[in-house]
């Protein structure tokens, strides 16, 4: 599209005169749009309707060209309500536009999100006056980022803004420092220093004192000389640490500066305890993968916790102080454990020193322990008592209030939500997975399948959620503001409506600076390179082999591989349509080079479609045999049936590695692509989907491969070039590796990770002080909201004794290929049963304030 559009331009002020300009066929183009009555319709409807109202083909390519026709492309959907067609306009990412045009006279009006909505309600509902909420409304106060290429980084406007107001009265600071403390020790001041100039008298002879010492002595021996001045412990371990501490603060209070808030913020002693919220499903650390609700979600927490445990050990070594970090991951307790430890209320955490799951029960409505697993879809009247019961536990585990909240997925994020709200700490979220924006359209069409997956209390579950979050943990910028193309998931809720229920004039914003962007690693002593020869697991390889290479079919494996000499490619996921196994498939049974080039391996779902109660993975098991039937694969393919063994399949990323293969993730859509991490960290070069988290993993053609799962033919030829060009250079395969790493080491290791999320926790710490006034209102129509909305629908979801008999099909909704996401599921409990919450003016959320703590 050749036309460039400004923020500051407006549509509505520039598209009549494009329209009077173009007039003739604009007119023929919206009467086409008008002519089968109210419908929404997307963008490819709308392209299609402008291309067959202009006949003249210059014509139209001037159009298409044009104002107009870019108008038109950035457009998501047009609600038609004739005469009048609105559109919802996405200029870039986060930046939208709805505008209203008269199909007859074509006039234009510019409208407001709630105008927009009330225009598609029509469409589903003609009643109007429903409930509407402005998130929006409440945060005027807030600074917000401006530009889309500055979304995900949130804590660094935080910290200008902090530098700003700090500026005019440093008092907010000193008040922080003086409430720090740990086990009723005071940390780095005590209330000697209860004004600002006699802090920074403190800090300037503290720096001249440590200034004379050796940079490794001991703070124990000036230890007595710094209390002497009002200072306590938590200024480092050293006297160099200390003189960088006592440095950084200097500096904010003389003159603050983002750079040195950061700096400082990421050495305050502020986080000794952890709670992590990971609810539904079959939370353990063996025999749960490929439970229901159980995947990718529990591997990546146990790898966060373990991340974390070091990153805080390393970090109390260095302020100096004798603590012991805790981490506590709540999840549920299932009697009917199946095998698994989910009805073990304690367990440690295998390869950490301090952190433990702790498990706590669903609750019936007479108080009974429910014993059976209940879907993620079906969990919302159980929360409430769950997190009243969790709370009661974590203080008398932790012997006091965690430091920071951290919620997993819509379930963990609400209890994480309610606890945030009662105890007064700061809270993180990670959705994971937005159910919205799976499934197309599941926000106007909510009512056809609330009565089977309660959409209604997702949703709202979300909303409250995202904002009363102190800061927001994305995997990728996609993840939250999308592409130039498609909005991301976050940025589908900035304006939404559920008609007869909610509409949400402003849902979340994608500028707010609670957005951070922090991408998971991959267990590197699991996933290390094929070259680190002394740490193969050797003692596996037999396995391996045998799972590889053996000409025998089992429930195991199916399919060989004739000619051994050949590379490998490997695909490893879960078999539905979104994974997109058996379109790579496809694209290697037609491809005669390919072919001939390598062998291809497919580690995913079952093997026997009778097997499966997943409708989805049946049809992907049957359309796999099909294809190897279709395209005589046998001899070239080997389809393994999925594996949970992590340990195993680093060793199996070595082994493909071996044959100089390569990895494929062929997915239509891909939210992270944690595989697309393992494969890299273990050195094999990798092709991944552009369509979300891989494309801003891999930076194409330098670490790995873009490749477009939309087109087969492009993907499959790119591969072949790939192995084609390895047989003429023989040092390309191993310079493709070695990139794929170093991208890895730089941008995508837990110990990155961890060290940007206890950043985060401690400057929207301190951001939660000094905001707090202004947030006032906004945590008080959020309790409104909780207490008047969420309760209400939660009590309407049937608990477990009120359901129909499970069906033995798939739990998932229907899915819309050409728009896809990922999933989960699980649970029930009705939150009736708590007094009603009564109405106070105090200014904080009290969702949970009649609980009694013992």
């Amino acid at each position: 599209m050749a036309v460039g559009f400004g923020r500051s331009d407006s549509i509505a002020d520039m598209m009549p005169e494009a329209l009077r300009q173009s007039r003739y066929q604009m007119k023929r183009c919206f009467q086409r749009y008008v002519s089968q009555g109210r419908r929404l319709m997307k963008r490819q409807q709308l392209l299609d309707e402008l291309d067959k109202s202009v006949d003249d083909k210059a014509d139209k390519d001037h159009l298409l060209q044009g104002f107009l026709g870019y108008v038109i492309s950035s457009t998501q959907e047009a609600a038609v309500l004739p005469p009048f067609v609105a559109f919802a306009v996405r200029m870039n990412p986060g930046i939208w536009e709805f505008v209203k045009v008269h199909s007859a006279n074509l006039s234009v009006e510019q409208m407001t999100p709630s105008d927009y909505l009330k225009n598609k309600e029509a469409l589903a509902y003609d009643d109007d006056s429903q409930l509407e909420v402005d998130f929006g409304a409440l945060d005027l106060s807030t600074p917000h980022l401006t530009l889309p290429s500055s979304i995900g980084k949130g804590a660094h406007l935080v910290s200008r803004f902090m530098s700003s107001k700090l500026t005019d009265n440093k008092k907010p600071l000193l008040d922080y420092l003086l409430a720090l403390s740990h086990r009723g020790d005071m940390l780095m001041i005590n209330d000697t220093l209860d004004t600002v100039d006699k802090l920074q008298t403190a800090l300037l002879l503290a720096e001249v004192s440590v200034a004379g010492l050796h940079p490794d002595t001991p703070y124990s021996e000036f230890e007595q000389k710094f209390q002497e001045w009002g200072l306590e412990k938590g200024w480092g371990d050293t006297a160099e640490t200390c003189k960088e501490t006592l440095s950084s603060l200097s500096e904010v209070l003389q003159a603050p500066d983002p750079i040195n808030m950061e700096k400082f913020f990421s050495r305050v002693p502020c986080v000794f305890t952890v709670v992590i919220f990971s609810i539904h499903g079959y939370f353990g650390q063996e025999k749960v993968l490929g439970m229901p609700d159980t995947g990718g979600q529990v591997v990546y927490i146990l790898d966060q916790v373990r991340a974390l445990e070091d990153e805080l050990l390393q970090r109390i070594k260095q302020q100096g102080l004798n603590a012991t970090p805790k981490i506590l991951v709540l999840t549920r307790l299932i009697p009917e454990a199946k095998g698994t430890k989910c009805n073990v209320e304690l367990e440690p955490i295998e390869n950490t020193k301090h952190s433990n799951i702790l498990r706590v029960p669903f609750k019936t409505e007479d108080g009974k322990v429910l014993p059976q697993w209940v879907s993620r879809f079906d969990i919302y009247p159980y929360l409430e008592r769950y997190a009243q019961d969790s709370s009661v536990k974590i203080l008398e585990i932790l012997e006091g209030k965690p430091d920071l909240v951290i919620g997993n997925y819509t379930d963990g994020n609400l209890v994480a939500s309610l606890l945030s709200s009662k105890l007064d700490v700061t809270q993180g979220t990670i959705a994971h997975a937005l159910e919205k924006t799976k499934y197309e359209d599941s926000d106007i069409k909510w009512r056809e399948l609330d009565h089977k997956y309660h959409f209604s209390c997702q949703f709202t579950a979300d909303m409250i959620a995202m904002n009363t979050s102190d800061f927001i943990i994305a995997s990728t910028y996609q993840e939250i503001a999308g592409s130039k193309e498609k909005p991301g998931q976050y940025e589908s809720h900035y304006a939404f409506t559920m008609p007869g229920l909610c509409r949400y004039a402003t849902g979340i914003n994608v500028f707010d600076p609670k957005f951070n962007i922090a991408a998971p690693g991959a267990d590197q002593s699991v996933y290390f390179p094929f070259t680190q020869k002394q740490k193969r697991l050797t003692d596996l390889h037999p396995q391996i082999e045998e799972l590889l290479y053996s000409k025998e079919d089992n429930n195991e494996h199916i399919g060989h591989l004739a000619d051994r000499s050949k590379p490998i490619i490997f695909s490893m996921a879960r078999l539905d349509k979104i994974k997109n196994i058996t379109g790579l498939v496809e694209w290697y049974g037609q491809n005669k080079r390919l072919r001939d080039l390598v062998n291809l391996v497919i580690v995913g779902g079952l093997l026997d479609p009778s097997q499966s109660k997943d409708r989805e993975e049946i049809e992907e098991i049957n359309k796999m045999h099909s294809l190897i039937n279709k395209y005589q694969l046998v001899g070239q393919i080997r389809w393994i049936k999925g594996q949970t063994d992590r340990v195993r399949n680093g060793e199996l990323y070595r082994c493909i590695a071996d044959t100089k293969g390569a990895f494929v993730q062929p997915a239509l859509y891909e939210a992270f692509g944690l595989t697309v991490i393992e494969a890299m960290n273990c050195g094999l070069p990798t092709f991944a989907t552009n369509q979300g988290g891989p494309a801003e993993i891999i930076v194409d053609e330098v670490s790995g491969f873009h490749i477009n799962p939309l087109n087969g033919k492009e993907a499959s030829d790119k591969i072949a070039y790939f192995f084609q060009k390895c047989e003429e250079d023989l040092i390309y395969w191993s310079k493709m590796s070695t990139a794929g790493l170093q991208r890895i080491y730089e941008c995508y290791t837990w110990q990155i990770y961890a060290t940007k999320v206890l950043n985060m926790a401690s400057i929207y710490g301190f951001w939660r002080t000094l905001d707090k006034e202004e947030k006032q209102a906004k945590q008080r129509y959020l309790h409104m909201f909780y207490n008047l909305q969420f309760r209400k629908l939660a009590k309407n979801v049937p608990t477990l004794g009120e359901q129909p008999a499970q069906p033995t099909e798939s739990t998932e909704p229907n899915r819309i290929i050409p728009r896809p996401k990922e999933r989960q599921k699980d649970a029930n409990k009705d939150p009736e049963d708590c007094d009603q919450l009564t109405w106070t003016t105090a200014p904080s959320l009290q969702f949970l304030n009649r609980w009694s703590l013992k």
